[in-house]
């Protein structure tokens, strides 16, 4: 059964803090993912509908979260920096990802993004076709960093 989660832990994702507390006993394997937690995105950080799913929280020594995101057509992130680096696995749909000062790169299922650490990107669905991917993001010393929305200018057409 999924839950609707509060704005405060809809900002505390977005923000790269772990979504909700977790115990890993220390040489335990944890089976996790029966109650996952959904809610729209707030324009804030995206342009269009988005959809987020907290899929799993940073705990222990594990300081990464993990999440599914459903851009609707035209939907996109913000301009936005991981202080610790990313990783994107497209699961359904074709969108787009940019890095600053590089071309758009198209998005298929299966294809696996890296974003390192520092880099200024966005990403989202095409302007005719819905994307979801999972992101995994480690939890660095600052949170993420949301900054200008893409302009409609600079987004792909195709």
């Amino acid at each position: 059964m999924k839950r609707i989660f509060t704005a405060a832990l809809a900002a505390a994702l977005l923000a790269g803090a772990p979504a909700m507390a977790a115990d890993w006993p220390a040489g335990q394997m944890v089976v996790s993912g029966a109650d996952i937690t959904s809610a729209w995105a707030g324009a804030d950080h995206f342009t269009g509908r988005v959809r987020m799913e907290s899929l799993f929280p940073a705990a222990g020594d594990f300081q990464a979260y993990g999440a599914r995101v459903t851009f609707e057509p035209g939907a996109r992130t913000h301009w936005h920096i991981h202080p610790a680096g990313q990783v994107l696995i497209v699961t359904d749909g074709a969108g787009y990802t940019k890095e600053w000062g590089r071309p758009a790169v198209r998005l298929r299922p299966g294809d696996v993004v890296r974003c390192p650490p520092g880099v200024k990107h966005w990403h989202g669905a095409g302007p005719k076709t819905a994307m979801t991917h999972i992101a995994i993001s480690e939890i660095g010393s600052a949170p993420v960093a949301w900054l200008e929305p893409v302009k409609d200018s600079g987004y792909p057409k195709d």
